[in-house]
């Protein structure tokens, strides 16, 4: 993916995105990977004038991106735009029974179809899609897989049908988790990135750009 002079790059998604930005200042990008991304790629093309926006709210679910599309993404005409969403859909189902239904996952995959379709249709932005993730640690975080690894599959399926770019994060992180160990990615929660964490998704993310 080729950077623009003027492009506008938006970040959106939950919590692993939102990271303490402050909702009242529209360029604040948090502190987590959204600007570890920014300070990588400003200082590398400061002659592109590139403008970076977040727009992270943690607890989203899919459907929260829905609501607030129009708003956050479309009226910001963003050059590039950048989804982390699904691990609330998978969380906030543990021990529902929505976990791992297949209506729910249905749901899941056509209210994330019509955000992409919607940027298809009213943008001319190029998309980056970044999967969800969760480590093994604490234990109980494997009974997630059931759940998680059908919506991973259907927001692969979705880049692969809209020709988008990917980000495999779920098993970047796995394959780090497996040689160091998980905390140090995600602490205590196998969610929420550490420093380290941020770290790699800004990494990954950056292997996108091909200037």
């Amino acid at each position: 993916m080729k950077l623009k002079a003027n492009d506008t790059i938006l970040f959106i998604g939950d919590s692993i995105t939102d990271v303490g930005r402050d909702r009242d200042d529209s360029q604040h990008l948090g502190y987590g990977y959204p600007l570890m991304v920014a300070g990588n790629l400003l200082a590398a093309y400061p002659e592109l004038d590139l403008k970076i926006l977040n727009r992270g709210i943690g607890g989203d679910h899919v459907s929260h991106l829905q609501d607030r599309w129009q708003s956050d993404c479309l009226d910001l005409q963003p050059d590039i735009i950048s989804i982390l969403i699904g691990i609330n859909d998978t969380w906030h189902s543990v021990g529902t029974k929505e976990f791992g239904d297949k209506e729910e996952l249905k749901r899941f995959e056509t209210e994330y179809r019509d955000i992409l379709m919607q940027v298809k249709e009213k943008t001319n932005a190029k998309i980056v899609m970044v999967e969800p993730y969760v480590l093994p640690y604490p234990e109980d975080r494997k009974e997630w897989r059931f759940d998680l690894d059908q919506r991973i599959q259907i927001i692969r399926d979705l880049a692969k049908e809209f020709a988008t770019e990917f980000v495999p994060l779920d098993g970047v992180l796995h394959s780090i988790g497996v040689k160091s160990n998980y905390q140090y990615l995600t602490g205590e929660d196998g969610v929420h990135p550490t420093v380290a964490g941020h770290g790699v998704i800004a990494k990954e993310w950056l292997k996108i750009i091909g200037n």
